[in-house]
């Protein structure tokens, strides 16, 4: 009788487990229609559509978590305040800020395509300071932030609650305890180690401090993937910082893994300061719902003759904004590009535009880390030297002297950039970036010099570094490199 019981309940949890499995396959069955239907590449929507239908039991919480790539919350957040902010761009566009737009675009064609891109004209009438490394960057930030009289805007991918934190932390609520409003935006899987008291000590000093809430909404409950890259100091509407710097010991050369962190800032001053706010203000809308007031004149600090465009782009945007960015540069150039870049996994598209650039006789040099903060990454990178060996015009740069983390990229002798987009897919589509784009022969001049003595701190790497390595060392290439679109 024992083993009857036995035999039924067995029977039981049989037809459970069985009708489970079925509602999984059901479940990823619909859900890999709506991958079909709103993945942006064909061959993820491939691997999706196979992978929930073959094992929804794994696919089914990944794809929850990592398998969006449009941030649709966010572009609905914009469309009921939509009336508010295309006023707030048309005064950048036409208003105060327009007398400065860049005079030769008819001239410069390519540049429209950059401008439909950004959402916002070239500004002329900036001048710009190319910051080198932590004490450079956070030297001049700290000195903006004395000099703040009305508000201060501060964004970071990631702030820790170490010594650099804490004196950006003190800066800061004394500068509120002075009655400057200070709105402070982080990314809160960056800055996931932030601790609450660091918070609470901002707002109680008056701050605006809030995360960004990219889990904000029931839809976007388990969204992990899309996250606030972007690194901006605004003061006053007048002066601006991005680059790649976060707030941390390790971007002063102070970390336990890296004894030298390279990384790349630029200071603005100017018109084009006033669309860095304007990404501010939207990622700051998107986190509270509220528009703060704020100076939209055109900041007349200077006779600054620099053009300069600023790209925002993310996966609310209607097009892949970042990689038709660099793309569209790339295909601009004639002379020469220098790429320099911690993540190289660019996508195919890139690569072609490379490609043709390597046929033209460009001058092709990439610049990225010899000792690497992601193994993937660092094994993805061997590919891209086979796949561009029979062009001698073009060479990779593996940086020595610590851990290389700037995003610059130099174009013949214009046009230079300087932001937070990596050449990888996160940035290229999961990722809100900011890069400003300098078209300036003194300005591309720095930046040369800067690439050179980078160069003078790296090695060329050989064929012969993966022609030499063991079998398995090639076959882990090959996987990082099928890896690629999911880095």
């Amino acid at each position: 009788m024992n083993i009857f019981y036995r035999t039924m309940a067995f029977i039981r949890r049989i037809k459970y487990l069985t009708a489970f499995f079925i509602l999984l396959h059901v479940v990823g069955f619909f859900t890999s229609i709506d991958a079909v239907m709103s993945t942006r590449t064909p061959q993820g929507a491939i691997a999706w559509a196979i992978s929930l239908n073959t094992f929804p039991s794994v696919s089914l919480p990944a794809y929850w978590v990592f398998g969006r790539n449009k941030f649709n919350g966010y572009v609905r957040a914009f469309q009921e305040d939509e009336s508010e902010l295309d006023d707030i761009v048309r005064s950048i566009s036409e208003g105060g800020a327009g007398s400065f737009r860049f005079a030769s675009i008819d001239q410069y064609p390519a540049i429209l395509a950059g401008e439909r891109l950004a959402n916002i004209p070239m500004l002329s009438g900036n001048e710009t300071e190319l910051l080198i490394n932590g004490e450079q960057t956070f030297d001049s930030i700290f000195r903006g932030i004395e000099q703040a009289e009305h508000y201060i805007l501060v964004q970071f991918f990631i702030i820790k609650d170490d010594k650099l934190g804490r004196e950006l932390q003190a800066r800061l609520i004394k500068k509120a305890k002075e009655g400057v409003r200070v709105y402070f935006l982080y990314d809160e899987i960056g800055s996931h180690s932030l601790g609450r008291p660091y918070i609470e000590e901002l707002r109680e000093s008056g701050i605006e401090a809030v995360n960004f809430h990219s889990r904000k909404g029931p839809r976007n409950r388990f969204q992990i993937n899309f996250r606030n890259h972007r690194k901006v100091v605004l003061i006053d509407g007048l002066t601006c910082w991005l680059g790649g710097h976060n707030v941390g010991d390790e971007y002063l050369g102070m970390g336990k893994k890296f004894s030298h962190w390279r990384d790349t800032h630029l200071k603005i001053s100017g018109p084009a300061t006033l669309a860095v706010q304007l990404s501010f203000l939207e990622d700051y809308h998107w986190a509270t719902d509220t528009i703060p007031e704020l100076d939209w004149e055109a900041p007349l600090v200077n006779k600054g003759e620099k053009q300069i465009l600023i790209i925002p782009s993310g996966p609310a945007d209607k097009l892949e904004t970042a990689g038709l960015m660099f793309h569209h540069v790339i295909n601009s150039a004639r002379e020469r590009i220098w790429i320099a870049s911690p993540y190289f996994v660019p996508d195919q598209t890139i690569v072609a535009a490379l490609e043709l650039a390597a046929l033209r006789g460009v001058d092709i040099r990439i610049l990225i880390p010899d000792e690497p903060d992601h193994l993937t990454v660092y094994f993805a990178a061997f590919s891209y030297i086979r796949k561009f060996e029979q062009f001698p015009n073009v060479r990779f740069y593996r940086y020595t002297k610590g851990f290389m983390h700037q995003k610059v990229l130099l174009i013949d002798n214009q046009t230079a950039a300087v932001g937070t987009a990596n050449f990888d897919n996160r940035s290229f589509r999961l990722n809100f970036e900011l890069t400003a784009i300098v078209k300036d022969s003194a300005f591309n001049a720095e930046v040369e010099e800067m690439f050179l003595l980078d160069f003078s701190n790296s090695r060329v790497m050989q064929q012969s570094e993966i022609d030499d390595k063991p079998y398995w060392f090639t076959l882990l290439v090959r996987i990082a490199r099928l890896a690629s679109p999911m880095l």
